[in-house]
């Protein structure tokens, strides 16, 4: 092994943010105390990259880099020489020491190396960071050392890696095919960009084909692939083949047993005669498995997905075409038609077309009855038109793939498919269904203007030959302008003479749908209800969206039900609509579609906030955010981002609100979507009305309530109304929150908001003369008891308790405060309950009294952060393990010593201590 000491600059690094939090917190922690961590991830995810950083990034004291030497295997240094060297590298200041590739280190040096992080005390502040390769099993010498772990890159990371390598000049269909080919590796992402020509990187000339070939592969993977037998050599090539076909990263060990034993015998076409292997050399029961592979229970499955590309890619094509044929036997042998006509197919010589076999494989894929992922529909139908000569054939099974691949929620993969399709000609249908699809892929990850064109165009391509698409079409547009705020569009788009009725199309959908059809009224009686309703006609509005909600109740397809939700929120029937998106989240699992899940959750989520239930909106948002990030759908991500700031908009994290306002926000711009952008908005005011800061909230909300060419979204300014009232009494604005009032009036005459109601009289008493307001509270709380919803309640309770103080009638004022301050606490609205709280200490009465019960007064957040503290963690290490700011933690802390009285952490954990120990039921803290 061999050392150097350097001072350098830090690494320039793209995305890693979570990884380099962790770096960050070790980092900052070496003045004091040490320790080791390992740093693994497959070739090209950024292994030395972000050791670099490390390595630029520490200041306080000394660089050590070790790197694989020369020595013979046993002459390096002993484990006990090794902690020497480390432990006096620090003796007069912090040090830290990177160790990259130790994977290639010689035996015994790997063994001094893990046995001397293993045992390096932590009062020796040396910072360990040692890096090996993901491509391979971690070496018993490093397992136990704590492991962080580098994952691709999530699609806007490596869109922002590409952008940033090519000064943005990259056209957006080849940035997206760039992105999508990389799957997230940027070493793989940054070679594929500089194989390209600028004509190509910029559209003007087709690209390469395959776009990540052999050589590219190979150059990336760094030899990682390379095998130590033939025999072993054809293993990982049977896996890599057989996961081609395969759902998923794995595939049944039995499978490729069989494979590999029909391709030993001369009837497989094998060029290397020999015995079949032992079933031990699959299962690795004798014979270990190659260093690439591993096992669990009976799948197999590669360390690394690049290594298992460049496996593939790089074998003989006589080789792989004999695996892949090999495959087609053990699959059509086992009865499994679709996948092994797959293989079949890739065991085909050349490029030449080959009709029968492409008509056979389409037609697999299309079978409803043959179980399948929709990813290998997808697969099956690309390939069926790769292989097909007639350019409209060709251009429907396209389509037909791009329509398994959004099911699927692989969007990227999708759209070089459509652009595939527009390219040939082909009948009106065809051209139709490709619009259609493109515009339903830039709806969820694209501006929504040109979703809403594309939408307009296929539904004047399928009017004719397939009127129920054309209605999905047009409603889908009516979807896009929704989004995008404008009402005009929205309405023409809906208006009598649009494409909207009509039977359901004739073709299924392999697999979207259950079996039977969808009544022919649902898209017509859709948009006839979201018509009348924005010309603010809800007698006219109620029967057809009624209908909409009605037929949810027996439909089980995730579609209509969603539609039914859709139309449900539409009335303000907000259990109907938790109804029908919670079955419409159970239908989209079951079936396997990933584009419809975050789509169910957005439903689910809005439903719980506009039901005031903000704990089970976020809970329903944030795992909606992340199926939505996973399947590229970065618009119904937005909407997640929006529900996730209003839900911490009432509680006691700052931080938390701006994180998810400014994400919102940057994709709400970019792609015009202005009810994400509205809400996101309202959440940041709510946020700063709940803290006190009135004249902030008010000039926020201004721009969204009053009239102008900046208002809000038309059908979400109205919600925020209220938030904006009380923020301009306080700010003293009293006339422009009069001015909105007429306006809030009619949408609480509408119905379609059951809170309206009451939150219409909490607003007039703000208003009011005070012989006019005390009526206009009680009205108000009277008109909550019957609408439901604690949070509201709880803040016309507050304001009326306020009211009540201001006026000296402190035993009235302390029951009102006493109602609002449950309430809060029963909605996890911490920010609120202060306020809540204040108020009656300035009334003389303390809100809870010191004791077993005083974690109850904690948010759930503010309870975490108690418990870790109370055990000794400082705010740096409580902050890493909650993965947020010590901005939070500092801020959170502080509002816990207010709540539980205490003036140290000594005492904090005293009463901690206390609490625990007195109860289970003390043990829950805040409602969750």
């Amino acid at each position: 092994m061999t050392g150097e000491t350097t001072v350098s600059t830090a690494a320039r690094i793209h995305g890693r943010s979570a990884q380099r939090r962790v770096l960050r917190a070790l980092l900052d922690q070496l003045p004091t105390r040490g320790g080791p961590l390992l740093v693994t991830g497959e070739p090209g995810l950024g292994r030395t990259v972000l050791l670099s950083w490390a390595a630029g990034s520490f200041r306080t004291g000394p660089v050590f880099r070790l790197a694989p030497g020369r020595e013979p295997d046993g002459a390096g240094p002993t484990p006990g020489e090794l902690l020497a060297v480390l432990r006096a590298a620090a003796r007069r200041a912090p040090a830290l020491v990177c160790v990259d590739d130790a994977h290639l280190l010689d035996t015994s040096a790997r063994a001094a190396l893990g046995h001397a992080a293993e045992r390096l005390p932590a009062a020796d502040r040396v910072g360990l960071l040692v890096s090996v390769a993901g491509h391979r099993a971690v070496d018993p010498d490093f397992a136990p050392l704590p492991t962080l772990r580098l994952d691709p890159l999530t699609p806007p990371r490596a869109a922002a890696l590409l952008d940033d390598a090519t000064d943005g000049a990259a056209d957006p269909a080849v940035r997206e095919r760039l992105v999508a080919e990389a799957e997230g590796n940027p070493a793989l992402l940054l070679a594929l960009v500089r194989r390209l020509s600028p004509a190509e990187l910029r559209g003007r000339l087709p690209l390469p084909a395959p776009l990540a070939d052999a050589a590219t592969l190979a150059a990336v993977a760094g030899g990682a692939h390379a095998c130590r037998s033939a025999a072993a050599g054809d293993l990982l090539l049977t896996v890599a083949a057989a996961v081609r076909a395969s759902d998923g990263p794995d595939v049944d060990a039995g499978l490729v047993l069989d494979a590999v034993r029909r391709l030993r015998t001369p009837s497989a076409g094998a060029e290397r005669p020999g015995p079949p292997p032992e079933p031990a050399a699959v299962h690795g029961r004798r014979e270990a498995l190659p260093e690439q592979l591993a096992q669990g229970g009976d799948r197999l499955r590669f360390h690394s997905a690049l290594v298992r590309r460049t496996v593939h890619a790089t074998a003989a094509p006589e080789r792989r075409r004999a695996v892949h044929r090999a495959l087609a036997e053990a699959l059509e042998n086992g009865g499994r038609r679709l996948p092994g006509l797959l293989h079949r197919s890739w065991s085909l010589t050349g490029p030449a077309p080959a009709q029968s076999l492409a008509d056979r494989l389409a037609s697999a894929a299309g079978d409803g009855a043959v179980p399948a992922p929709y990813g290998l529909r997808a697969t099956a139908y690309a390939r069926a038109a790769d292989l097909t000569a007639d350019g409209a054939t060709r251009a429907e099974r396209y389509t037909a793939a791009a329509e398994q691949y959004l099911l699927a929620g692989r969007p990227d993969r999708a759209r070089p498919l459509l652009a595939a399709a527009r390219a040939r000609a082909a009948p009106a249908a065809v051209r139709g269904r490709a619009e259609l699809l493109r515009g339903l892929t830039e709806l969820r990850d694209g501006p929504v203007g040109d979703a809403h064109q594309s939408l307009l165009l296929a539904a004047s391509l399928l009017a004719g030959d397939a009127p129920a698409d054309a209605a999905t079409a047009a409603l889908a547009a009516a979807d896009a302008a929704w989004a995008a705020g404008d009402l005009e569009g929205c309405l023409a788009t809906l208006a009598p003479g649009s494409p909207r009725a009509g039977e359901p199309a004739a073709r299924p959908h392999t697999g979207a749908e259950l079996p039977g059809k969808h009544p022919a009224t649902v898209v017509r009686d859709h948009g006839a209800g979201m018509r009348a309703l924005l010309q603010g006609r809800l007698d006219r509005a109620a029967a057809p969206l009624g209908q909409v909600v009605e037929r949810g109740r027996t439909d089980h397809r995730p579609e209509a039900l969603l539609r039914s939700a859709a139309a449900a929120l539409l009335l303000g029937n907000v259990d109907a609509a938790r109804r029908a998106g919670a079955r419409a989240l159970a239908a989209a699992r079951q079936l396997g579609s990933e584009t419809l899940v975050p789509q169910a959750l957005e439903y689910l989520a809005y439903a719980e906030l506009r039901a005031g239930r903000h704990p089970q909106a976020r809970a329903h948002a944030e795992e909606g955010l992340r199926v939505a990030l996973r399947t590229g759908q970065r618009n119904t991500a937005a909407h997640h981002r929006a529900v996730l700031a209003l839900a911490a908009s009432i509680e006691e994290d700052p931080d938390t609100v701006a994180r998810h306002v400014t994400a919102a926000l940057s994709t709400a711009r970019r792609h015009g979507l202005a009810q994400a952008a509205t809400l996101a908005q309202w959440a940041e005011a709510r946020a700063d009305l709940g803290r006190g800061r009135p004249f902030d909230a008010a000039d926020r909300l201004g721009l969204l309530v009053l009239p102008g060419p900046g208002r809000g979204h038309f059908a979400v300014w109205r919600l925020a109304v209220p938030c904006f009232v009380e923020a301009a009494v306080l700010a003293g604005r009293h006339e422009d929150a009069a001015g909105v009032l007429t306006d809030f009036a009619d949408w609480a005459a509408f119905g379609a908001d059951r809170q309206a109601a009451a939150q219409l009289a909490r607003c007039r008493a703000l208003l009011a003369p005070p012989e006019g307001a005390d009526g206009l509270y009680r009205r108000a709380l009277d008109r909550h008891d019957e609408a439901g919803g604690d949070f509201e309640r709880a803040r016309t309770a507050l304001l009326y308790g306020k009211w009540l103080r201001r006026r000296r009638r402190p035993r009235e004022a302390r029951d009102r405060l006493g109602t609002a301050l449950a309430g809060f606490e029963r909605s996890g609205a911490g920010v609120w309950a202060t306020q809540a709280r204040d108020e009656l200490r300035a009334l003389g009465a303390a809100p809870h009294g010191r004791g077993s019960g005083a974690l109850t007064r904690l948010t759930p957040q503010q309870l975490r952060i108690a418990r870790h503290v109370a055990e000794g963690a400082t705010n740096r290490e409580v902050a890493l393990t909650l993965a947020v700011s010590t901005r939070t933690v500092d801020y959170h802390l502080r509002r816990v010593f207010a709540a539980l009285g205490v003036r140290s952490r000594l005492e904090l954990a005293r009463v901690v201590g206390q609490a625990e120990r007195a109860g289970p039921a003390e043990k829950t803290g805040a409602q969750p």
